[in-house]
């Protein structure tokens, strides 16, 4: 029986991580402070008899050494989350990322246990080679904008950790997240999809940020899940960066008018100029579509569930009170 560590296990993925873990017989650890999962997203775990849910945070570094001694797994997943959160809060941003993985890395690398460590696509900046391979130049904004927090501070998390791939070898798998959305997400950070569903099922405007015209890719949060089982459990997979998502491309308007169409809405569409949501400097980009081939070499990846199943099932559960 696999005994297995999720850090922001009561997160949006994290939770639905240990589902499936517990799905496929593991025991179970979770570690999440609450400051952005929610107890609700595994309350109904906690009578699972292979399911632990301790409330604190990694930075209990005698706590996350325990933990980590007990485990045969890692997945590490805490961090801070959404844009929102980026801009308004930059110190807590930083240091809720690397301080937190450099901990788990440093447990991890003491008892030679193997870590998947997510990633994003925010790592790739400013890139303009479309769609995003792993070996891409990464290009990064000033650091007098703090939007670029988050992606210069997953950067040094990567870094780090295939730093103790070089050094000693210790099974590292770093998977950059391209949008992952799904049930239990909320827009409290920012995130666009549930944001606009709660602006629908409200009869409130759905405020689309900048022109509209930017481009991204949404992947089911099962589809992930799937993805971050399979490459933990892949042996060619360590050490590596691997991207994971859907390739599916929307623009943010369209998505406004789809979300609207799927909840027959009445909604009114609105267009906020970048600097009124985020602050004067805000830089976004273009478009975001990641390359999937080299997931699809290592585990056979390819995603099951388009954007409008994706939709759907967000609006169902607002719906049921989600």
């Amino acid at each position: 029986m696999t005994r297995v560590l999720v850090t922001g296990g009561a997160g949006f993925i994290g939770s639905h991580l240990c589902e499936r873990l517990l799905e496929d017989g593991c025991t179970v650890t979770a570690l999440d402070n609450l400051s952005t999962g929610r107890y609700a997203n595994v309350a109904h775990l906690e009578q699972h008899p292979q399911f632990q849910l301790y409330v604190d945070s990694v930075l209990n570094h005698s706590l996350t050494e325990q933990l980590v001694h007990q485990c045969d797994q890692v997945y590490h997943l805490a961090s801070a989350v959404g844009v929102e959160l980026i801009v308004t809060r930059p110190v807590h941003t930083i240091e809720a990322i690397f301080d937190v993985t450099e901990a788990v890395l440093r447990c991890a690398s003491r008892y030679r246990k193997p870590v998947l460590i997510t990633s994003t696509s925010e790592v790739y900046g400013k890139g303009t080679s479309i769609p995003f391979r792993e070996d891409d130049d990464t290009i990064s904004g000033p650091t007098s904008r703090r939007r670029w927090a988050y992606a210069c501070a997953k950067g040094l998390d990567e870094f780090l950790a295939r730093a103790h791939w070089y050094e000693t070898q210790l099974p590292v798998r770093i998977v950059r997240l391209f949008n992952t959305v799904g049930p239990r997400q909320t827009g409290q950070y920012g995130m666009v999809v549930p944001r606009f569903v709660q602006a629908g099922l409200a009869g409130d405007p759905i405020r689309v940020f900048g022109d509209g015209t930017q481009q991204r890719c949404f992947a089911h949060v099962l589809d992930v899940i799937d993805g971050l089982v399979a490459l933990m459990n892949c042996r060619e997979a360590a050490g590596e960066v691997v991207n994971l998502g859907n390739n599916e491309e929307v623009t943010i308007a369209e998505l406004a008018e789809r979300i609207k169409r799927a909840m027959k809405s009445s909604s009114p569409i609105e267009s906020v100029p970048y600097e009124q949501a985020y602050g004067p400097g805000f830089e976004d980009m273009a478009r975001r579509v990641p390359c999937l081939d080299k997931v699809a070499r290592l585990i056979g990846y390819t995603p099951r569930r388009n954007l409008d199943q994706i939709i759907s099932d967000v609006v169902a559960d607002f719906r049921s009170g989600g």
